[in-house]
């Protein structure tokens, strides 16, 4: 258990007491309280809002609770000072040999310290990607798989049980766009003069050695076939074909789906009927018109058409929505619902990463999970803004019409897996973020990619030059030698457990980004006092016992990078080139 977390315990057996004495209403809601570092370190060492957020509801002053909560605080082992600031605050300073234990700690438990149970092995549904497979990957998909990816491994690390589903759109129109331009390319293959691509066809390159290969097994059997004689076989066959494409391209970035799901057989499962059929039953669905769209002016024609509606207004929408079109095929919504619940019935909790552009939906979907699974099971969804490539500051010019656009494999080949991967974290993923190819692999503090992996790279440089200096490493460091500025670190370091359980249950990766450069910050200002005093450095000759005592420091540091990189799906270096 991390020093947050058995102070958390220690301050939950402080207001069992109050609670106990009649000084606080018993089974009051708690989940709202903290313990963190104060935000201004001269505070202390640690802070409590818990008398601010506990008031209210026990019918008293933040100031009067905090009062009754601060001398049992202040009565536990390794507690110097509490303080009681502002409306309400509890603050604590602690002994600096609690900070030495938790830096024992911290090396003790190695890989496992940070991990997490407070997903108690509920299990959780990340759906993520779910590009139409009319294409390769590009840097349009790139930040939601990253995002996607990262927060099913902070998951699993928080102790839930995680499925990464990619839900495959091979059932709409898109689809048979796809298997005509396959088509247009096979004949191409088969030596017709195609001339140009027409309007509404997928112009891209990556279809010819899928048409090649159709014309290698085929021969001119389709060529002039009707089109509902090849149709089918060529949609079955591109989809497949484009999806072994995608797999590809995500395995560049590490990424791996446990499942994906296929909208065509869903659909042919009958799933959207029974969806339809279990809201009906719930009395919520009806038929009815839907209201003149604002957008159309008083001059725009519009006709109002019976429809098969759902009340999603009922769950916090802004209108009812049709699950089926006035043609009786079922709309987007429609089948969309039906996969929520397919995917709601092995899962406890539900989480979409979705593109920005997908913003107008969100409501209507979290409306039909509430509906179907009864409250029991949440949708949370994360939107995705855009993604701005930039050479050295000059915006890189892309055209869908053309066919001309960034594709993920090229990236990857050009900065590397790992560079894209943590750059993709380093906002967060509702803010657009601008990518760079000359700054993202500049050897500087404004790249944070650099930053976080040297001060991996400088440690195990260290422990290389202490192992070939004969420092003697095995016998156990006297910890009491570090220093106030050193301690200040291992207060940082600390802090790793529970900003993996606040960014697990926020559903924000990106937390681990921004707390590892804070850390690498931390820890470079460290190691350059020795450049102005070399009585700093973290190896002296004629110090061993303090030299021992800075290598654990540094190794510690080194571990908690590595595993906040782990996370992050990036391999942390072992040296800088």
């Amino acid at each position: 258990m991390s020093l947050y977390a058995r102070f958390s315990a220690f301050l939950n057996g402080v207001l069992d007491e109050l609670a106990a004495a009649g000084e606080l209403p018993p089974a009051l809601d708690r989940r709202a309280v903290a313990v963190e570092p104060p935000r201004d370190p001269s505070h202390g060492d640690l802070a409590t809002n818990a008398a601010m957020v506990l008031a209210k509801a026990a019918r008293t002053n933040p100031r009067a609770l905090a009062g009754a909560i601060a001398p049992k605080l202040e009565a536990l082992p390794g507690v110097t000072a509490v303080e009681i600031a502002g409306p309400g605050f509890i603050n604590l300073r602690l002994s600096p040999d609690l900070w030495r234990e938790e830096l024992t700690a911290i090396l003790r438990n190695g890989d496992d310290y940070g991990l997490s149970n407070i997903g108690r092995g509920e299990r959780v549904n990340v759906e993520y990607v779910s590009a139409n497979p009319t294409g390769p990957m590009h840097m349009g998909h790139c930040r939601g798989a990253v995002v996607g990816d990262a927060l099913a491994s902070l998951l699993e690390a928080a102790g839930y049980r995680v499925t990464r589903e990619y839900y495959v759109n091979d059932a709409g129109s898109q689809v048979d766009t796809l298997a005509r331009s396959a088509h247009l390319r096979y004949r191409e293959a088969l030596g017709d003069d195609i001339g140009e691509i027409p309007e509404g066809l997928y112009p891209g390159d990556y279809l010819k050695p899928v048409a090649v290969a159709f014309a290698a097994e085929f021969g001119g059997r389709y060529a002039n076939e009707p089109e509902a004689e090849w149709l089918p076989l060529f949609k079955q066959r591109t989809v497949a074909a484009m999806l072994e494409l995608i797999r590809h391209d995500l395995g560049l970035l590490g990424i791996h789906h446990d499942r994906f799901a296929s909208e065509a057989e869903l659909q042919a499962s009958g799933a959207p009927d029974r969806a339809a059929e279990l809201l009906r039953a719930k009395e919520l669905v009806y038929q009815g018109q839907l209201e003149r769209p604002k957008s159309l002016s008083e001059a725009d024609e519009w006709e109002a058409v019976n429809l098969t509606l759902f009340r999603s207004t009922e769950f916090g929408d802004d209108q009812d929505r049709p699950l089926k079109k006035s043609d009786g095929s079922w709309t987007y919504f429609g089948a969309d619902a039906a996969y929520h619940l397919q995917k709601a019935e092995s899962a406890d909790h539900l989480v979409n990463i979705w593109g920005a552009d997908h913003a107008g939906t969100v409501k209507r979907i979290q409306a039909a999970v509430r509906a179907l699974t009864d409250g029991r099971v949440g949708l949370d969804v994360k939107l995705v803004n855009m993604v701005r490539l930039f050479r050295a500051g000059e915006p890189v010019k892309m055209s869908k019409r053309s066919g001309r656009f960034v594709t993920l494999a090229e990236v990857v080949e050009e900065v590397g897996k790992d560079v894209v991967r943590f750059m993709m974290l380093t906002k967060r993923a509702d803010t657009p973020l601008d990518f760079d190819f000359a700054k993202v692999v500049e050897a500087s503090k404004d790249n944070p990619v650099f930053y976080v992996q040297y001060a991996h790279a400088r440690i195990a440089s260290l422990r290389r030059k202490a192992a070939e200096a004969g420092a003697d490493t095995s016998a156990p460091a006297d910890l009491s030698l570090l220093d106030e500025e050193e301690l200040a670190l291992v207060k940082l370091a600390a802090q790793y457990p529970r900003v993996l359980e606040s960014a697990a249950g926020a559903h924000e990766p990106h937390r681990i980004a921004f707390y590892l450069y804070d850390l690498a910050a931390a820890f470079h200002a460290l190691w350059n006092r020795g450049n102005d005093d070399p009585a700093r450095r973290f190896l002296l000759e004629d110090q061993p016992d303090l030299s021992r005592a800075r290598l654990e420091l540094a190794r510690a540091i080194q571990q908690i990078v590595r595993g906040g990189l782990k996370l992050m799906g990036v391999e942390a270096a072992e040296e800088m080139r």
